[in-house]
């Protein structure tokens, strides 16, 4: 497996705050990493930061995807490479239909036009898998969507798009059982040994599909401490704050 994604000493201020404190990680193809930690530990600026987010501010370290380093790259060029995050709570998007916003962004990144009849059949067929009405394909980027469909949405780009880094942000959080189910089993399956996948999430019930091969406990701006699968039940058992003394 080669690097894919390396964050080495990265330090990211927010307003004027330090959240990140000299973060250090490496992914690389076809793994997928937990990322776990309390409310605040700098879960999703990592997130937001590696995605090119302008309003966290890198004050210090470096973000290398395929060994090119990206730090000061722009987020539309992140994503031409291929790294996609899928937000904790997806905003509504006026004015362009969920079909023509995805069918957009797949031209913008591969550079070829996407024809519509072949781009709808292959839209329309990942909508079922996911259980979702073939209507909102139609409907303007989750104007009216429940938290479930809204969620469903990001996970039928991710999809469409084909990314060779994917985010997931809390992706279950408000999710009913048989929505996280759903979710899951379409993200393993997406999953293969050409693409790797992070996941913050505070529950168990997604990785038991998922399978990551590593998990991260973030404190205080830091990976205080990286393990296997068997990192999760510990965590359930001790919660975090055994681990906070490691963060000083």
């Amino acid at each position: 497996m080669s690097e894919l994604l390396r964050v080495e000493g990265l330090k990211i201020a927010v307003e004027g705050k330090e959240i990140l404190k000299g973060l250090d990680l490496t992914v690389r193809t076809g793994e997928i990493h937990v990322i776990m930690g309390s409310n605040g530990a700098g879960k999703s600026t990592l997130f937001n930061a590696v995605m090119g987010n302008p309003n966290y501010v890198v004050t210090a370290g470096h973000i290398f995807f395929e060994g090119k380093d990206i730090t000061a790259e722009p987020v539309n060029e992140r994503a031409k490479d291929g790294i996609f995050m899928a937000f904790q709570a997806p905003i509504a998007v006026q004015g362009i239909s969920v079909e023509n916003f995805i069918r957009n962004a797949k031209g913008t990144i591969t550079g070829e036009t996407q024809r519509i009849m072949p781009f709808r059949k292959k839209l329309h067929k990942q909508m079922d898998a996911l259980s979702m009405n073939r209507s909102y394909a139609q409907r303007y980027v989750n104007d009216g969507f429940s938290g479930g469909e809204r969620k469903k949405a990001e996970i039928l780009q991710m999809c469409m798009l084909e990314p060779k880094l994917t985010m997931l942000d809390e992706i279950d959080s408000g999710l009913d059982v048989d929505a996280v189910r759903i979710v899951s089993e379409t993200v393993a399956q997406y999953h293969n040994a050409e693409n790797s996948i992070l996941v913050i999430t505070h529950h168990s019930e997604i990785l038991q599909k998922l399978k990551p091969d590593f998990v991260h406990i973030l404190i205080d701006g830091r990976i205080v401490k990286t393990g296997d699968a068997s990192l999760i039940k510990e965590i359930e058992a001790n919660g975090y704050d055994a681990y906070k003394t490691k963060a000083k």
